[in-house]
């Protein structure tokens, strides 16, 4: 096995032979009948899928089918307007405030921007949801706990760098380090692999692989890149129309003869670009 970082793709395989079992007795996020219009449109059209503890679920669709959409609801950034979203064993829709903040300390979400600040060195974004979510931590336990999660990363040497001083890369593993430093049980991934050249693609999947091992998450892994959903999905569902079409593993979904599907793979792996 390569060691780490890596840019060996195989590596990614090995790693998820490696990896236990999701657990398939305990429902995590259960999602049903969930719809979400915006004004007359309706983005989500009776979405329903329901995901183990332990296991990544990617999620493939066309750009503007309410992948992200769907993210969102389950951090509790937008309300459905039907259905029924069940994380961690409560609705989420029907959490009050204090609730509300409660449950998001256990949910970590990857913005596809990363969303640093850019006026903070790398340790500071690291050290603002800590002293923010955990006042009862000492400067000592923060300082352990933001080292801790760099090296987890790869990335130890960039603690008193700005964000404007990163590549793409590195920008991407902060911005997940920034998420993980709070260890929730659950993570969101919004296309962690976009606008990333092959190499660093291969890197951030092989660590959203890493999380899954070392920190025992239950992750979402929003994306149109075919390569991220095969490499660091147990679970792959297609969404089109606002539902799930096809769900199973990456080979079960793409044996289908479903034309959306197929076209999706063509793109992706066999179309001349």
């Amino acid at each position: 096995m390569c060691r780490w970082p890596t840019t060996c793709a195989l590596d990614n395989n090995v790693m998820k032979e490696n990896m236990p079992a999701a657990n398939q007795g305990n429902i995590v996020i259960s999602i049903h009948g969930l719809v979400k219009k915006f004004e007359a449109v309706s983005v989500l059209n009776g979405v329903d899928i329901d995901i183990y503890k332990g296991e990544n679920v990617a999620v493939l669709g066309r750009s503007g089918t309410g992948k992200s959409v769907l993210i969102k609801i389950i951090a509790g950034l937008l309300a459905p307007d039907e259905g029924t979203v069940i994380v961690l064993g409560k609705e989420v829709s029907k959490l009050n405030v204090k609730e509300l903040q409660e449950y998001r300390r256990k949910i970590g979400f990857s913005f596809q921007s990363s969303a640093l600040y850019d006026s903070m060195t790398v340790r500071q974004n690291l050290e603002f949801p800590l002293v923010r979510n955990k006042r009862e931590l000492n400067n000592k336990e923060v300082k352990e706990a933001v080292e801790s999660v760099l090296e987890s990363v790869g990335l130890p040497k960039t603690i008193n760098q700005v964000p404007s001083e990163l590549s793409g890369g590195q920008r991407k593993r902060i911005g997940i380090a920034r998420t993980l430093i709070l260890r929730p049980e659950i993570m969101l991934y919004d296309e962690p692999t976009a606008g990333l050249d092959p190499i660093t693609s291969v890197e951030i999947n092989n660590l959203i692989n890493k999380v899954q091992k070392e920190y025992n998450t239950t992750s979402i892994i929003i994306t149109h890149d075919l390569t991220c959903a095969k490499e660091t999905g147990d679970k792959v569902a297609v969404l089109s129309d606002g539902k799930f079409i096809e769900q199973g593993n990456f080979d079960e979904v793409f044996k289908t003869n479903d034309k959306i599907v197929r076209d999706f793979y063509d793109y992706n792996f066999t179309s001349n670009k």
